[in-house]
């Protein structure tokens, strides 16, 4: 049996039809509603027409290598099912599917969780291998459509801080990606302040994407002993995308908040994806609960941090709705499209966004302007 991607949810659809018993009101009410949606969808037919020529920056874009899928899969079956899907492709099937969707550029990050997590020499020399390897292999081979995150050894911070460095000024990184818990440790502690010092002296951002928990937290919110309710890779999608990741990332965006980083580092970067990790859902209750038992200790009120430090991706969350509702509490210039490619598809991705009714302007902004603002790149329009 293979292994169930990070967006292999299961789906289905039921067809709903008029039968016997259905009240006329009810009927009507149907048909009101079916002229409604084919409206909707002409209109948003209309606007993806119109927006045909939108260029795209896609912001977390995902690969791997052999040595990274031996170092952080399950088993043999995931490998085989990684690589089925292209995680370690980085020529013509990737460029394909780019060209498909119509996205120009994908800046890529190492496969979860990267070599974080790696100690010593070790996990210092596989970060600057993997760095170099890409920036002399993909990027140098199609300099125009691939960017980059660099990999660092967080458990090094030092050496991380040196590495993130290196990667950005000689290979031209845009900044890094990390994935979760670092050793049972988030950004807020004190052994990662180098490597926040250097991001800030650098002015290049921070992608905060998601890692799996401890073992600890695993066992208790995330296991059973019931063997009925035990099936194949249930445990490991409950604690990565089918739930668990989007909140680990958003209590690291809290944690980071409330412990005072952004005072110590007022001027760090950090950017989150899949639609702002439950953000925007939790927004109010973040800032109206957390804001009174942090007035004191903290420079500014709770969500002055999440406008003036946050950026927020779509990746894998092409729906409407969810944008309206980040668009209701993050500017409109803090937010960048994203596919989590290869997990989720690029054309349904852009397609979608085509389709959204937002001003011109905005939509830029949000598929590749704000991302050519933050980074300090140009996207190549063919």
């Amino acid at each position: 049996m293979k292994p169930m991607g990070r967006r292999g949810f299961l789906t289905a659809s039921t067809a709903l039809g008029i039968g016997a018993g259905l009240s006329t009101y009810a009927i009507v009410s149907e048909v009101s509603e079916n002229e409604t949606s084919d409206k909707t969808s002409d209109k948003t037919s209309d606007i993806s027409r119109r927006d045909q020529d939108l260029p795209f920056i896609g912001t977390e874009e995902t690969f791997s290598t052999p040595t990274l899928l031996k170092l952080n899969s399950i088993n043999q079956d995931h490998i085989a099912f990684l690589e089925e899907i292209g995680l370690s492709d980085l020529g013509q099937r990737r460029i394909g599917d780019m060209d498909a969707g119509g996205l120009n550029v994908q800046i890529l990050s190492a496969h979860t969780p990267s070599v974080q997590n790696v100690p010593g020499q070790r996990g210092i020399d596989l970060a600057h291998r993997l760095n170099r390897q890409l920036a002399d292999g993909a990027i140098a081979t199609y300099p125009d459509r691939f960017k980059a995150f660099a990999t660092l050894p967080l458990q090094s911070p030092e050496a991380a801080a040196d590495e993130l460095e290196r990667s950005v000024r000689e290979d031209g990184f845009l900044g890094a990606l990390t994935n979760g818990h670092i050793a049972k440790k988030y950004l807020d502690h004190p052994d990662f302040e180098p490597v926040l010092a250097r991001a800030v002296a650098l002015d290049v951002p921070i992608y905060l994407h998601p890692g799996y928990p401890a073992d600890e937290v695993f066992k208790v919110y995330y296991s059973t002993t019931r063997s009925k309710y035990k099936e194949e890779y249930q445990d490991y999608i409950f604690s990565g995308s089918g739930y668990g990741w989007h909140q680990e990332v958003l209590t690291q965006c809290i944690r980071m908040i409330a412990y005072g980083v952004f005072d110590r580092f007022p001027k760090l970067k950090i950017i989150i994806g899949h639609m702002g990790e439950g953000l925007p859902f939790y927004y109010e209750r973040i800032v109206n609960d957390m804001g009174e038992p942090t007035k004191d200790s903290l420079e500014k009120p709770i969500g002055q941090y999440f406008q003036e430090n946050f950026w927020v991706t779509t990746s894998a969350f092409p729906q409407t709705e969810l944008l309206d509702l980040l668009l209701k509490y993050i500017s409109v210039d803090r937010v960048m499209f994203a596919t989590d490619y290869p997990f989720a598809d690029i054309k349904e991705q852009t397609d979608w966004f085509r389709g959204v009714d937002l001003p011109r302007e905005d939509k830029e902004k949000i598929a590749f302007r704000n991302a050519e603002k933050l980074f300090r790149m140009k996207v190549s329009v063919k």
